[in-house]
């Protein structure tokens, strides 16, 4: 039978920010269990105190939030530079057949842009494309047979380079993803490799994104 120091956590497991603002004292307590009072009454099956719902959120352990930030700081502390680019647009088609030879034509085009930025990512049904206003022209002309979902203006991308060992600590884009989204940083694409996460936002947003993610770096001096 369900207790209910389990039905508690588990009500809080279920959103992302909230296990880490009761860490960190952010959050009012007796407020947050008078609101997961109800929840917890209809799992339960029987009426409970708001006192008894306090001492179980005073009581959840902090481990597996301390260790994953330990870890995550390991990364934050070797990440490189940042590397910021403007002046973007993204393009987002309905897959096709005919689509794979135009985007190989795409990649011919901007070789012979060298300040030019270009990045494709295909999924299922749809492929974006990233790309700077020097190419604008030509995918429009390119791919103007083809179904455009999508076509956002006005952009720009921080690049973080992130060190080797960043695949074998999980939570990292998460972290970094978190604190853009608790500052109201609306992110229009994510692209990803290997060792780099970029992340796009609108040209009114750069200069405050960029300047969260500096934080980020400070923070693990």
């Amino acid at each position: 039978m369900s207790s209910i120091s389990r039905v508690t956590e588990e009500i809080i497991g279920r959103s992302p920010f909230l296990y880490e603002a009761i860490t960190e004292d952010l959050i009012n307590v007796s407020s947050l269990a008078r609101k997961l009072r109800p929840e917890i009454e209809d799992t339960l099956g029987k009426q409970v105190k708001q006192s008894a719902v306090v001492m179980a959120i005073k009581r959840m352990s902090p481990g597996l939030y301390l260790r994953l930030n330990s870890k995550i700081s390991t990364v934050i502390k070797e990440i490189g530079d940042y590397q910021v680019r403007t002046n973007l647009e993204n393009f987002t088609f309905e897959n096709s057949e005919s689509f794979r030879l135009k985007e190989q034509e795409l990649f011919k085009i901007s070789q012979n842009e060298p300040d030019a930025f270009c990045t494709v990512c295909r999924g299922v049904t749809e492929t974006t494309i990233i790309s700077s206003y020097l190419l604008s022209s030509s995918i429009k002309e390119l791919f103007k047979t083809e179904l455009l979902k999508s076509n956002i203006s006005n952009l720009a991308s921080v690049t973080v380079k992130l060190p080797t060992f960043n695949s074998e600590v999980y939570g990292v884009y998460y972290f970094f993803l978190k604190q853009l989204a608790w500052e109201g940083i609306n992110i229009i694409e994510v692209v990803s490799t290997a060792n780099e996460l970029t992340v796009v936002v609108k040209k009114e947003d750069l200069d405050f994104t960029f300047k969260i993610l500096m934080r980020i770096k400070r923070s693990a001096k």
